[in-house]
Parts: C-alpha cells; structure tokens; sequence
C-alpha cells in the first residue's frame, strides 16, 4: 500500500536504470560477450607478438641466422632465373631483421595498449578506442607476417623451396590468427546498438 503513493514516473525510472545497469554489467561480463572475446583474442595476440618481440632481441642470432638464409636464398633450388634476387649483403640482410624486429616490437606495444582499452572498456562500454588500437596492431601483424614472410620471403625469395629455413606455416597461422581476431573485433555486437549509446 504504501507504493501506491510513489509516483509512477520514479517507480518506473529506477526500475529502467536498475534493468539498464544490470544488462550492462550482467551482459558484458560474461564470458560469451563479444568485447569480452574481442578482448581475450586481443590479449592473446598482443602477448604472443610481445614474446616474439622478447624473444628476437634477447636471442638476436637465432632468427638472424633464419633472415639471412631466405635472403641470400642459398637452400633453395637454386634456379638461374631466381638466383638474382637474393639478397647477400651481411648489412642489408641485418638492417632487414631489425626493421622485422622494430615492427614486431611496435605491433606488440599497439596491441598491449590495444588489452588495456578493451579491459578498462569492459566497465564503462567503451569500445571505440580499444576497437582502433586493435585494428591498427593486427593490421600491422597482418602486414608482418602476410606481405613480409608470407608474399616476400614465400613467393620472392622462394622461400618455400627451402626445406630446412621455411617459415610459411607458421606465418600463416600468425595471419590466421590475426585475421580471426580482427574480425572478431568488428562483430556488430561489440558495438552497443545506437539506442543503448544515448
């Protein structure tokens, strides 16, 4: 009885912001939620590309060794008609693998920024800014691994000829990977509908 002296108006715009707050904290915390997919998948990736990123620099001879090989092309087949592309110069192929590591490292940085936006989104749905810092990072990841190992090391210094510095699988898993993800974080229902924005 005494709820029928409330006016209606109060009653039913608590009883909006209650359901509102408890869709926006209810729905986007579970774990099945797009931003919270777009967030695990983002944080995924910025953490492999940051061990990549690690690992290159601490170890810089191992893959050193991996540029020099597909550069110089010298376990191919060696076709005369191919054989001029290779690159032999010790300078030349090191400046390559810094540029491949500074990219990388950059990558990893975009896309730890990338996580924290997505995470600190999660509470206040927030998205525009976590959804930029991912686009621009996995393109730079798609870049790495697709134009430079996948169209540049495969297909121009015939990399895939090479049975023992042949790194074509595991650059497609990593565009594959990146690409899923991106997608991912361009699914309509990480972005709130316009209605839920006002």
């Amino acid at each position: 009885m005494a709820q029928s002296h409330r006016p209606n108006g109060t009653d039913s715009g608590a009883r909006s912001t209650a359901t509102t707050t408890a869709s926006r904290g209810g729905g986007l915390l579970r774990l099945g939620a797009p931003p919270v997919a777009a967030t695990a998948l983002t944080a995924t990736v910025a953490l492999y590309m940051t061990l990549v990123a690690f690992g290159n620099i601490t170890d810089f001879g191992t893959n050193q060794q991996f540029v020099q090989h597909v550069l110089s092309m010298d376990t191919t087949f060696k076709d005369p008609d191919l054989m001029w592309r290779a690159v032999e110069s010790p300078a030349l192929q090191n400046a390559a693998y810094v540029a491949v590591i500074v990219w990388g490292t950059l990558a990893a940085l975009v896309l730890l920024a990338a996580t924290w936006f997505w995470i600190t989104g999660l509470r206040r749905d927030a998205y525009d800014r976590a959804r930029a810092a991912s686009t621009v990072g996995l393109v730079m990841v798609l870049l790495l691994f697709g134009l430079g190992f996948l169209a540049i090391g495969g297909e121009w210094f015939a990399m895939w000829q090479s049975s023992d510095w042949n790194g074509l699988d595991a650059a497609a898993r990593n565009v594959a990977l990146a690409a899923f993800t991106l997608l991912v974080v361009h699914l309509p229902g990480v972005r709130r509908p316009a209605a839920e924005q006002v």
